[in-house]
């Protein structure tokens, strides 16, 4: 696929996006696009089945705190072929298609069986780590009503974590350990270093508060 199509079909795709919530916006899909490139080219991979994966993988929204969050990804790799149906992508790319998108989510817990599969969940998951992902974490909380932390345990040192009321609590509950859910080298490179940057914030929070983590 040449730069031309790539510009070309890019148009086409985000022409189709809709917004969800603050942290799976157009900038969110925009990000994961971009990292997906990143990855793709040093994976060496061409981008027939990655470029409207990339862009399409959040096409259906579904609310986090609904019970139907486990089947968006589905959804939305079911509605992203129609699209791409409707506008004459070549067909043969769509099974492959269909599973990246509907093994990029977290909460699916497919695992990907394809490379282009683990690209687009890696450049997904990136897009949950370091300063983008601290800030997508607070504005999604907010948007939700949680609170930054809980006053009276604010590291979960002794209670159960509860991501749905506390910001702070979703770095232990999910984000810390998404680096250890990384297909590719890159990923687990880019990974590693967004990470510590959520683990100093956390230090630094720690000690703004008087509570070390």
């Amino acid at each position: 696929m040449t730069e031309e199509e790539i510009s070309n079909w890019s148009a086409v795709f985000e022409s189709t996006i809709e917004s969800g919530d603050p942290a799976h916006d157009l900038e969110h899909i925009r990000r994961v696009v971009l990292n997906t490139r990143k990855l793709a080219e040093i994976e060496g991979l061409s981008m027939e089945v990655l470029l409207p994966a990339a862009w399409l993988h959040d096409c259906v929204h579904v609310s986090k705190n609904s019970p139907e969050r486990s089947k968006a990804s589905h959804l939305a790799a079911d509605y992203a072929v129609t699209i791409l149906r409707q506008h004459g992508y070549p067909q043969e790319h769509f099974d492959t298609i269909h599973h990246a998108i509907e093994a990029h989510s977290f909460s699916a817990n497919i695992a990907p069986r394809t490379i282009e599969a683990k690209v687009l969940q890696d450049a997904d998951r990136i897009d949950a780590l370091g300063a983008i992902g601290l800030s997508r974490c607070l504005m999604l909380g907010g948007h939700m009503g949680s609170d930054l932390y809980d006053p009276e345990d604010p590291f979960a040192k002794n209670r159960s974590m509860n991501d749905s009321n506390y910001c702070v609590d979703h770095f232990y509950a999910k984000l810390l350990g998404l680096k250890d859910t990384m297909q590719t080298e890159a990923g687990k490179a880019l990974a590693e270093k967004r990470t510590k940057f959520l683990a100093d914030f956390l230090k630094q929070l720690g000690t703004e508060i008087g509570c070390i983590p």
